[in-house]
């Protein structure tokens, strides 16, 4: 297997913890879905029939690491413009005056979002085929093929490429011993893999349970309903999950796939969930 390493700075990121409402909950760093997103929008593909969408992105093994400065709470409104939202406020559509002040039209509610400044991500992709990873390299430095501005999490958390995406050889890696606070959050996928005795292989069940994380179901690839018909890509979409701890950077006792260059382990996730 093949690797290619990505580190990006956000000034302000904030990815969504799905099931929170009123308040917008914060990961600490971004799920597989909104990576496999931000992939997908700089190598352009529209339709996820795309040979390279099925054959390159579909079979990547992804590894996610992250830090951040701070955590700040912003207090917006929330609009919704629907006419149903409006006469359920001003009773008829030509109406926008409510309790003597006029306001905007539609529906409206307060909400808080939580958003991290700073943001430091290190993303590592691994396939068979190195001239995939090659080509995703080549899309993310140059992005003339983007569908929008390359972006991770909400459409205005920009990204800054901290450096070139860089391919990693076998030499730059080692699976040892190797604990410490690391200082990054990590998400440990149920099944990642390893390189020993020169192969990659995935890690035991028993073996995932010796890591210390808060479980969570995360979203990876998405399938979007009715899309051989409408050819609308922002349509409803059916998420399939992984198991995944999220760890907070203390990692003792075990070993790790290392960046012999940055001390930093990895956890390149299967995230078909092969057996």
């Amino acid at each position: 297997m093949h690797l290619l390493r990505i580190k990006i700075y956000q000034p302000n990121a904030h990815y969504r913890l799905p099931f929170a409402y009123q308040r917008r909950h914060t990961y600490p760093l971004p799920p597989y879905s909104t990576v496999i997103g931000f992939l997908i929008n700089a190598m352009g593909i529209w339709d996820q029939r795309d040979s390279f969408y099925k054959e390159g992105i579909r079979e990547l093994k992804i590894s996610l690491a992250g830090k951040f400065d701070s955590k700040i709470t912003e207090y917006i409104w929330f609009r919704n413009m629907s006419k149903k939202a409006h006469f359920g406020r001003f009773s008829y559509l030509e109406n926008r005056e409510n309790n003597g002040t006029v306001e905007h039209p539609g529906g409206q509610s307060p909400m808080r979002i939580d958003v991290l400044n700073d943001v430091h991500l290190l993303i590592y992709l691994g396939h068979e085929d190195i001239d995939v990873l090659k080509r995703i390299r080549e899309e993310i430095s140059n992005p003339i093929n983007r569908l929008e501005i390359l972006h991770l999490g909400r459409a205005e958390d920009w990204i800054v490429l901290e450096e070139e995406p860089k391919l990693i050889d076998d030499s730059q890696i080692a699976y040892e011993r190797y604990g410490g606070n690391f200082k990054y959050f990590f998400w440990i996928p149920r099944k990642f893999y390893i390189r020993e005795n020169e192969s990659w292989c995935l890690i035991s069940d028993d073996e995932f349970a010796n890591y210390d994380g808060l479980m969570y179901n995360l979203p990876t690839f998405s399938t979007i309903e009715g899309y051989e018909k409408n050819y609308n890509r922002h349509g409803k979409r059916t998420f399939e999950y992984v198991r995944t701890k999220l760890n907070d950077g203390l990692i003792i006792g075990q070993r790790l796939m290392i960046d012999k260059e940055l001390n930093l382990p990895f956890f390149l996730g299967d995230l078909n969930d092969r057996n």
